[in-house]
């Protein structure tokens, strides 16, 4: 596990890369397992090391946005970004419906989904980055 904590740590870092970040997250993680232990891993253990490491890495970036908006009070600013990822998803920002949701997820309830929502994601996506790296990471054959 201490592989899945000093990834999801980088973790923090490389999420900076919208969605590849994560799944490298998962990745580093059975890398450093392999590299500490020179043990390799089954997809499903890759998997699992990789989950571990991107819930500590959505732990991590949650305390961060959670002071960002309750100490700083940046909630103005994180109704822009989402009003910027309406407008990437195709929806019009001046429609009432979409500032009404905008405005919903802004509430405490909302903010709790949104972080629901990106924990599932984000396990998912570096687990997927786990499995993909124990597969890719296997001991070569010696001739």
């Amino acid at each position: 596990m201490r592989a899945a904590l000093v990834a999801g740590g980088l973790g923090f870092f490389i999420n900076v890369i919208p969605f590849l970040g994560i799944v490298l997250t998962g990745s580093l993680a059975v890398y450093l397992y392999r590299r500490s232990g020179g043990l390799s891993l089954t997809a499903s253990a890759g998997s699992r090391l990789g989950g571990a490491a991107g819930a500590v890495s959505f732990a991590i970036s949650s305390v961060f946005v959670a002071i960002r908006i309750l100490v700083f009070h940046a909630l103005q600013e994180y109704q822009d970004v989402m009003l910027k990822v309406a407008n990437a998803f195709g929806l019009n920002s001046a429609d009432p419906e979409v500032q009404d949701m905008i405005h919903r997820l802004s509430t405490p309830s909302g903010l709790a989904i949104t972080l629901l929502f990106s924990l599932v994601i984000g396990v998912a996506l570096a687990a997927i980055g786990g499995a993909l790296a124990s597969a890719l990471l296997h001991p070569r054959p010696r001739a």
